[in-house]
């Protein structure tokens, strides 16, 4: 613990994922005390200039898997600490939730270590804004009794044991940050007997207005794969509630996919106030 230094206190909260209104209400009235907030690259900048007083220092430590521009995570522990040395009230503000990927844990021990008092703050994360907003309910009766929420942002992360479980599920299956490896992911899967009807979506930039769903089989992912461009965020869902879309869609896809909702962290405004 810190000698002789007084901390303030560190409200860790989601900010949902996309669509600005699904930020919890809580979040938002943090947003209106905070002294300074620290946010990740997918939070909406209508939350931030809704949310946030003009006079409020706002720090961006974006992170985009190996893209030039993104913060270690190391350095984002010690903006943290940083800012509640100088600072009543910090708000680190996550997209979606705070528990899903989101390296909270590393800031929950940074916290500890230094005896900074803090607060966890839910959010909706990125599998349920983009199913909602797919019409893809994860566990649909009659079609999955249970969801697993998974990463393949890897080759290596996803063990051969596994992959065999994985394939024989009726679970619905989301993955988070595995656009990189999609094609790996599927062909895995396809190797340890997954059904060949079973279906795959794509939802990228989930509940924005360039919102995209791409809905694909394993018969002819490759030909998809080939002609489409996955924005970051995309997330995948696999499973038998994904044909559920075709009946439920009530949110249209945006014609240009190609354009972005959030920022590539290269873009991202820097700012290291205190």
């Amino acid at each position: 613990m810190e000698q002789n230094i007084h901390f303030g206190k560190v409200i860790l909260a989601g900010a949902g994922c996309g669509d600005p209104e699904l930020i919890t209400v809580k979040a938002a009235r943090y947003l209106r005390e905070a002294d300074i907030v620290i946010t990740d690259r997918l939070v909406s900048q209508t939350i931030l200039d809704t949310y946030v007083a003009s006079s409020v220092p706002i720090i961006y430590v974006g992170k985009q898997y190996e893209q030039i521009g993104s913060t270690p995570q190391i350095d984002i522990n010690q903006i943290i600490v940083d800012a509640a040395s100088k600072h009543k009230l910090v708000v680190r503000l996550k997209g979606g939730d705070i528990a899903f990927f989101s390296n909270i844990l590393d800031e929950l021990q940074t916290l500890n270590q230094h005896g900074i008092a803090y607060e966890l703050v839910p959010g909706i994360t990125a599998a349920s804004g983009a199913s909602a907003y797919a019409g893809i309910p994860l566990t649909a009766r009659g079609f999955a009794t249970s969801v697993r929420f998974l990463t393949n942002y890897s080759s290596t992360v996803v063990t051969n044991t596994y992959w065999k479980d994985l394939a024989k599920t009726s679970d619905t299956l989301v993955f988070y940050m595995s656009i990189a490896t999609l094609g790996h992911l599927i062909e895995k899967l396809q190797e340890n007997g997954i059904p060949s009807n079973r279906k795959i979506a794509v939802i990228s930039q989930a509940s924005t207005p360039l919102q995209q769903v791409t809905i694909f089989g394993f018969d002819n992912y490759q030909q998809v794969l080939k002609e489409q461009t996955f924005l970051s965020p995309s997330l995948v869902i696999i499973g038998k509630v994904v044909s559920l879309h075709d009946s439920f869609q009530w949110y249209n896809n945006n014609s240009n996919s190609n354009e972005y909702y959030f920022k590539p962290v290269n873009e991202l405004a820097s700012n290291s106030l205190f």
